[in-house]
């Protein structure tokens, strides 16, 4: 694998869009966080693909996303404390967690799923917020069995399966990030991130994306 200094990687970069419209390596154009960006970047730079929490290009990492995307991108991945309980999986995941896409399929027929796109603003339709506690400095994660969409079949079930396992209070312990914490994980990664925007098109006569 190519290594990059940071001057070598902002010229490879700047080649790769002077060079014009590249094909995209994968033909997922309207799958929500497909990483075509990412990989085809990846690809062009001669750097494998890592999907590990490490830099993938020497102590340098790259984050690619579409213009105009409504897509998120993934800084780092941080459990939320306290962390000696490991509250993912002995709490959210048992207890809040509903049953996997690929149950049954890909993956057993018990296998379960806790995923939250989670914001400070509104409850999700499952009853998660983030609360910005600023007297604590933290970031709270919390759960309110009355912000639920109850009048979607599938969450309401869902609903009940909670009460069933752990009860509609609120989660205990309660998960936090501390913002001290947050500050100095996130902020030093981004001092050492390439942030790549591309347009993109379809070809029409061959029904293939490009970037």
């Amino acid at each position: 694998m190519k290594l990059y200094t940071k001057e070598e990687l902002i010229i490879a970069i700047k080649d790769i869009f002077n060079q014009g419209w590249h094909k995209s390596v994968k033909k997922t154009r309207n799958t929500r966080n497909d990483g075509a960006v990412g990989n085809t970047l990846e690809v062009l730079l001669g750097i494998d693909e890592n999907n590990l929490p490490v830099p993938n290009a020497q102590e340098w990492e790259l984050k690619g996303q579409r213009l105009h995307t409504d897509s998120l991108i993934t800084l780092k991945h941080i459990e939320p404390s306290p962390t000696a309980i490991k509250v993912v999986s002995n709490i959210l995941l048992p207890y809040y967690g509903w049953k996997h896409k690929q149950a049954g399929k890909k993956y057993p027929i018990s296998e379960m799923s806790f995923r939250s796109t989670t914001g400070s603003k509104n409850f999700t339709n499952r009853g998660f917020r983030i609360v910005v506690d600023r007297e604590q400095e933290k970031l709270r994660f919390i759960f309110d069995a009355s912000m639920v969409d109850t009048s979607d079949p599938e969450i309401y079930q869902w609903l009940q399966s909670v009460d069933k396992r752990i009860g509609l209070g609120p989660i205990n312990p309660e998960p936090y990030w501390g913002i001290e914490d947050l500050r100095y994980a996130i902020g030093s990664k981004i001092m050492n991130c390439f942030y790549v925007v591309a347009e993109s098109k379809v070809k029409i006569n061959t029904n293939t994306s490009n970037i």
